[in-house]
């Protein structure tokens, strides 16, 4: 009789059992399956004959994996030493790298370097148990050089604390005890070397500076604010070609050269939301350096772009339209180099009021170019927490390149392409979600380390992102990097003040600047309870969210962020609503938060406990949003008062202010005082919120700008 194989069960090869508490920590625990294949011999008389493929009958083995899920900091630096490497082979690398979040470098090497070795047992001491004690020694002292290699190897940046650099000192007496001409101890001796060289160079060109500031101080005499102004600007029209001089290649090309040089040098740590979210606070100017450095270079970019459109007010429609045509054809050449982040910076510009505006220029915008500003701008879209711009970020992660079979030993393949670049502030918001959502530490003074894995998660993305970002090979084009640096940059209030010049608005017209839109909260639910009672696929008059809803107008907001985009012109674009010339402006789309839940879902998922929103404040410096996380029992007053604090405006001030829900199609959603917001705010728009000061109030808030 024929016989067949058994089928495989169609089961997780990872499944969640439970939870372990022990000695304080808390372990997450789950159950893997492994497959083993047996076979039985076909007679008594041969035991090496096999069974045929249809006898085969298949065996499962399950064992218990654990993972360190919170504990106190010893016990956290205990599992870098004693830990399973092969059950959980994360663990060192997500402390590694998160680790300055919660804990500095010195008190981790305080708990990590072990003491001296205990002294030779006395004669008459049972000499196996004394041998025992070695061994464990000695592999306790090959975990901790291990570790420590690690850490050299890959977080160089954690020991540099000049100009003594003691944690360094420290490792160094000890791998020149523990592990003397290994390769930890040449990998620490070389990183000092790096430091002093490092340190000598930085003296060298302060002394430079000093030598040259005196003779400029001497030399300067009073002037003018007019002649200054006037200089500025002839400074920036002197000899020279201008940027867009240049070929589309060229400044693709050294935009991207750029950007990776930025990219590689940014510092996987400071991207955590716990240090990122601090930038703004008084006497963190130094905070995030590598950070803000990429995110100079981004606002850099987009100011070159408003500043070659519009430094011009006496150019012809015609004109200002080539021009604009040729940075769409340059933020193309960036996508073709995988350089998100100038094309996102490029896109931004465009997107902005100052020049989307400008109905005449767009109007002679040629097709082909419309064509491809919306392709791009399709990207970067705000829909579904900022999908298009993740899904093709992750496709580009995976493209392959040709094959070639004569890569050397040890290098990268050559078959993958390099890049992507990618816009940094996609992770900077994931990391700041992460952090508003997840507490740091837990019941029991236990740190969060399932918080500090998910952070590492994203860390490790970054991290691999960057190498592939040194398979760029592009040469530094000095002209188009002095035109680069001497293009003439407006900042956000300039730019507008020179759009209106371009093109000045007509108050009676119907092309003018759209009115944002109030609705009241009481139409608000009466149209919720409506759908709820006659649900409706297309939705209904009274609905927030359909196109042909009823709203009473409002007072326009004071600040110039309303669009006015002009006929033939690209629709209103899926990218930054105003003027976005700022990294942070669109740093903190909104999501949702399960509290209950080890996973934070995307957009468009509210569960009955929490949201991530983003609040900003009406006060003339464009979109600045900051993330608070939103519970169900949150009523207006509070959310108030923790977006006040998000932005360093005075707490005092917090009974001055109205909540607004920011709705589609230009309206707003006016939260009373004694409304609960996560059940007020209407659940068709995402989580963007506005503060506006009260009418008769006197205060003016100057929330710091990113």
């Amino acid at each position: 009789m024929e016989r067949t194989a058994g089928k495989e069960l169609a089961l997780a090869p990872l499944q969640g059992w439970g939870e372990e508490t022990e000695d304080g920590a808390v372990y997450s625990v789950s159950l893997r399956r492994q497959r083993s294949q047996r076979s039985t011999p076909e007679g008594p008389g041969d035991d090496q004959a096999a069974i045929p493929a249809a006898d085969t009958f298949l065996q499962y083995r399950t064992s218990k994996v654990r993972a360190l899920r919170a504990a106190r900091l010893e016990r956290l630096v205990h599992e870098l030493v004693s830990g399973d490497r092969e059950q959980d082979p994360g663990f060192v690398p997500a402390f590694l790298a998160t680790h300055q979040a919660f804990v500095p470098t010195a008190r981790v090497l305080g708990f990590l370097l072990p003491p001296p070795p205990p002294p030779p047992p006395p004669p008459g001491v049972d000499s196996k148990r004394a041998e025992r004690q070695d061994q464990s020694f000695s592999k306790n002292l090959r975990a901790v050089v291990s570790v420590l290699g690690s850490w050299l190897r890959d977080h160089p940046l954690d020991f540099r604390d000049p100009p003594a650099h003691q944690n360094l000192g420290s490792v160094r007496i000890f791998l020149d005890w523990a592990a003397p001409g290994g390769a930890e101890a040449r990998e620490a001796e070389k990183l000092l070397e790096d430091f002093l060289e490092e340190a000598k160079r930085e003296q060298a060109e302060e002394e430079q500076r000093l030598a040259w500031a005196g003779p400029l101080r001497a030399a300067q005499s009073p002037r003018s604010e007019f002649v200054e102004d006037f200089e500025e600007e002839e400074s920036h029209s002197s000899e020279g070609p201008e940027l867009l001089d240049f070929s589309v290649d060229e400044v693709a090309e050294q935009l991207t050269l750029m950007d990776v040089e930025l990219f590689l040098r940014v510092r996987t740590c400071e991207c955590l939301g716990s240090m990122w979210s601090q930038r703004d606070r008084p006497g963190a100017a130094g905070i995030s350096p590598t950070v803000r450095a990429t995110v100079a270079q981004f606002n850099a970019v987009t100011s070159c772009v408003l500043g070659s459109v519009l430094a011009t007010p006496g150019l012809a429609a015609s004109q200002r339209a080539q021009r604009i045509e040729k940075w769409i054809r340059i933020a193309q050449r960036c996508r073709e180099l995988r350089n998100f982040s100038s094309l996102r910076a490029i896109l931004s510009a465009l997107q902005s009021n100052p020049i989307y505006r400008l109905k005449r220029s767009w109007g002679a915008v040629s097709r082909e170019a419309l064509s491809t500003f919306r392709k791009l701008s399709q990207i970067f879209s705000d829909e579904n927490n900022h999908l298009s711009c993740r899904a093709v970020l992750s496709q580009e992660e995976t493209t392959e390149g040709p094959h070639d079979d004569g890569c050397l030993p040890g290098s990268l393949p050559s078959k993958l392409p390099p890049g992507p670049v990618p816009y940094l502030g996609t992770f900077l918001t994931d990391l700041v979600m992460l952090d508003t959502a997840l507490p740091d530490m837990l019941k029991g003074n236990l740190i969060n380390f399932e918080k500090r894995r998910k952070e590492w998660e994203i860390l490790a993305r970054i991290q691999q992102l960057q190498q592939r970002c040194q398979l760029y090979s592009l040469s530094p084009r000095p002209p188009v990097l002095a035109a680069l640096r001497a293009q003439h940059q407006l900042s956000e209030e300039q730019s507008y003040r020179v759009s209106r010049v371009i093109e000045p608005p007509a108050a009676s017209c119907p092309s003018s600047p759209r009115i944002r839109r109030r609705i009241s909260l009481t139409k608000c639910l009466s149209a919720k309870l409506s759908r709820e009672k006659n649900p409706s696929p297309g939705g209904s008059p009274g609905d927030p969210s359909s196109p042909t809803s009823s709203v009473s107008p409002g007072s326009p907001p004071s600040s110039p962020r309303n669009r006015d985009p002009p006929p033939g012109s690209p629709p209103a674009s899926p990218g930054p609503q105003g003027p976005t010339n700022k990294l942070s402006v669109n740093m903190d789309p909104p999501m949702t938060v399960s509290l209950s839940s080890s996973r934070i879902p995307l957009l468009g998922q509210q569960t009955s406990e929490a949201r991530v929103i983003r609040v900003s404040i009406d006060n003339n410096h464009g979109n600045l949003y900051r993330s608070i996380l939103l519970t169900c029992q949150d009523k207006a007053p509070s959310v108030v008062q923790r977006a006040l604090e998000k932005h360093n405006v005075p707490q005092p001030w917090a009974r001055d202010y109205q909540l607004f829900q920011v709705l589609p199609g230009d309206r707003e959603l006016l939260i009373p005082d004694s409304a609960n917001v996560f059940y007020a705010m209407s659940p068709a728009a995402p989580g963007d919120f506005l503060l506006r000061r009260k009418e008769g109030t006197r205060h003016t808030p100057s929330a710091s700008p990113t």
